[in-house]
């Protein structure tokens, strides 16, 4: 079991929720909003996730709104996104891979956190998913958009589940908490990268109803 209190440095979420920020950002610009749109789906998309972690599951304070770092890395995001629309595809490559590195991260600071308040190893990885997801659902969601989670596609919120179970499997074996973190992250940005590399995709269940065609959305 966790032993106590482990936080990974401040600076990994952060960089996550500005990440996420600017996805946020794009998909404002992509659907023509204006600043307010655009504002309100990187928040939504960068801290998310925490939202619905502290909010819905933890029931207790929300943590971003006692750090105003979150709140500036989200600022920042919606101006990248906003005004480097264009010229983000160059860095795609880039984006891919920071943003599989926040997957992981967000994913286990959501489940050590959740550990910490109590909940049991299983429930603690299920909560470090959504936080690592939730922000993308929220997005998808509020520009009434199926949700990209629940197609079939690249492993997402597979690699963030994996990633958390790994995490909070070694960390009961009495692994030690940064060694278990670190292995959690890894496992997440691996799966996350070897799935958009190798092609690696979750398929649709067909339906068995008469008549009816197999969902071919990516």
């Amino acid at each position: 079991m966790l032993q106590g209190p482990f936080h990974l440095p401040l600076a990994i979420d952060v960089t996550a929720a500005f990440l996420f920020s600017v996805t946020g950002a794009l998909a404002a610009v992509r659907k023509r909003y204006d600043l307010v749109g655009i504002l309100v789906l990187a928040l939504s998309t960068g801290l998310g996730g925490a939202l619905l972690r502290d909010g819905v599951f933890l029931q207790a304070p929300v943590a971003f709104l006692a750090d105003g770092r979150y709140l500036m890395a989200v600022l920042a995001g919606a101006i990248v996104g906003a005004f480097f629309a264009r010229h983000l595809q160059r860095v795609r490559l880039a984006l891919v891979v920071v943003d599989a590195l926040a997957l992981g991260a967000y994913g286990v600071v959501g489940a050590q956190k959740s550990h910490a308040a109590g909940l049991p190893l299983i429930s603690a990885a299920l909560v470090g998913t959504v936080n690592a997801v939730g922000g993308g659902v929220l997005r998808d969601v509020l520009v009434r958009d199926e949700p990209l989670i629940f197609k079939p596609g690249e492993f997402y919120a597979l690699a963030a589940l994996a990633g958390c179970v790994l995490f909070m499997g070694l960390a009961a074996t009495g692994v030690g908490e940064e060694v278990a973190a670190l292995a959690g992250i890894a496992i997440a940005f691996s799966v996350r990268l070897l799935s958009i590399r190798l092609g690696w995709r979750t398929g649709a269940f067909a339906s068995d109803e008469p008549g009816a065609s197999p969902d071919t959305t990516p």
